[in-house]
């Protein structure tokens, strides 16, 4: 059963590609909340790194979070298409696109990796692995998270220790178990949903940033409170700097989902590559992801907001720059 510090419920969301740090996740935790690491995109050796750095700054229970391999197989064709709509974008930028290719994010070497020497908390997303493989971490001790995002998930859940309830107000990736075009279900109906066909405990992410949204998510049941997007401008997130200056540009009014930049639904602010090139992109997982990276990291490296995935969530708005224990304390008033 997943634990907290008595009265802090909160839960600092994995975000891949950058904004989980160690300090990040150490200082959520040092707080009295849950901070969380990210292995997506990284390698198995990255991932260690972080651990070690992160256990090296609280002795605190922290959680880290693993992509499970999803298996798209898309059509070349589609691929190519893509490829040529949006090569100016690179030649302009003077990146080179990568290779569309799939790949399991060494999942296996992360998942033995783990095994070996595990963290707190261990979770999952776009998918849950075998109940084998559950069982092994529960017997080290470890608690296991799955992600879900409809009722037919966490029925097939019912092996993991929590349900982490992800609605469609979340920044970033949808963790849907398959590349498909979510339910727009908010996160407060998704939770009654769950919780109406599982007895797990649930952690609800979405849109969270606030006191009273956690207060209202807690009242619904949940345990504890997800935030992503209200740490983004945390002093000790890895967030990129132009995300970071996007997040705060009045010329950014709303979010939207794509599969613009890595073929998988994924929640951001609305810039003139989301909206030129969401019709176009192929559901194509991680095969988008690889062909946009280096176009990404450019328009990063750059200051081009218009062509950068800005991941965030509905409530990007009430995100402020602050030290992280700053935030989870605003948003533990909820609790």
């Amino acid at each position: 059963m997943l634990t907290f510090a008595p009265g802090v419920p909160i839960v600092q969301a994995p975000m891949a590609g950058g904004a989980s740090t160690p300090e990040l996740a150490a200082a959520v935790c040092e707080a009295g909340a849950l901070g969380f690491l990210a292995a997506g995109y990284k390698s198995t050796a990255q991932m260690r790194e972080e651990i070690e750095r992160t256990r090296a700054l609280t002795a605190r229970p922290f959680g880290m979070n693993l992509f499970v391999p999803t298996a798209d197989t898309p059509d070349q064709s589609g691929l190519d298409a893509y490829a040529a709509a949006i090569g100016a974008e690179a030649r302009r930028l003077g990146a080179t696109l990568g290779r569309p290719e799939g790949g399991d994010d060494d999942f296996d070497a992360k998942v033995a990796d783990l095994l070996a020497d595990p963290p707190a908390v261990v979770s999952f997303t776009f998918g849950l692995p075998g109940a084998e493989l559950i069982r092994a971490f529960r017997d080290r001790g470890v608690t296991v998270v799955a992600t879900v995002t409809s009722e037919e998930e966490a029925r097939r859940a019912s092996a993991a220790d929590v349900l982490c309830v992800q609605g469609q107000e979340a920044g970033g990736h949808r963790g849907s178990f398959a590349n498909a075009d979510a339910d727009d279900v908010s996160l407060d109906e998704l939770v009654s949903r769950v919780r109406a066909v599982s007895r797990l405990p649930v952690i609800a992410a979405g849109g969270l940033a606030t006191a009273a949204d956690v207060a209202r998510v807690l009242a619904a049941g949940a345990v504890a409170a997800v935030a992503g997007t209200a740490f983004l401008l945390a002093r000790e997130a890895g967030t990129a700097a132009t995300h970071r200056a996007a997040l705060a540009d009045p010329r950014f009014t709303e979010t939207a989902v794509t599969r613009a930049f890595t073929g998988r639904p994924a929640r951001g602010l609305v810039n003139r590559f989301m909206t030129d090139y969401s019709a176009l992109a192929p559901a194509a997982y991680p095969h988008v992801h690889h062909l946009t990276a280096p176009l990404r990291r450019a328009a990063a490296a750059s200051g081009d907001a218009e062509t950068l995935h800005l991941w965030a969530g509905t409530s990007w708005r009430r995100a402020r720059e602050a030290p992280a224990a700053e935030i989870v304390a605003e948003l533990a008033r909820g609790a």
